[in-house]
């Protein structure tokens, strides 16, 4: 299988919150839970607290801030975090034009969960826990993996 990293063979998930870090965490452990040692994780954070909270999770490596996500987006064979990653100033203004932009534009696959901000609304979608959504897009993954190998 290759994969858009050429640095590794196995398959590079990069998980992408700000603020706390409370969902990349999520995100990052239920990965680790279900492919322990088949994948690298990429914690990127808007700020050093997400990124510390997510490596802390397990994640293989992490980098914090804007310009660390711009570089480093273009690694990842999927992408997952919440769908404010897209959207210029969300996240309290944590998603820099420049970060929406670079996610937006990556190769990877991105799964983005609809999770709403104060300054927007997703509508049309039926609202489902956070930990089923984070399964939702872990089967999605498996199934792409399942369909390379």
């Amino acid at each position: 299988m290759t994969y858009h990293n050429t640095k590794t063979t196995k398959p590079v998930i990069a998980v992408i919150d700000g603020m706390g870090g409370g969902i990349g965490v999520q995100i990052v452990t239920q990965l680790r839970q279900e492919f322990p040692l088949d994948i690298e994780i990429i914690a990127l954070g808007t700020n050093a607290i997400a990124t510390q909270k997510m490596m802390q999770a397990r994640a293989s490596r992490g980098a914090s801030g804007e310009n660390a996500i711009r570089v480093s987006i273009n690694e990842a064979d999927f992408i997952l975090a919440p769908i404010g990653v897209v959207i210029p100033n969300s996240m309290m203004g944590e998603i820099t034009p420049d970060i929406a932009i670079a996610v937006a534009g990556a190769r990877g696959r991105k799964l983005l969960l609809p999770i709403n901000q104060p300054h927007f609304e997703l509508v049309g979608i039926e609202w489902q826990a956070l930990t089923k959504q984070i399964g939702v897009a872990i089967d999605l993954i498996q199934q792409s993996l399942a369909q390379v190998n």
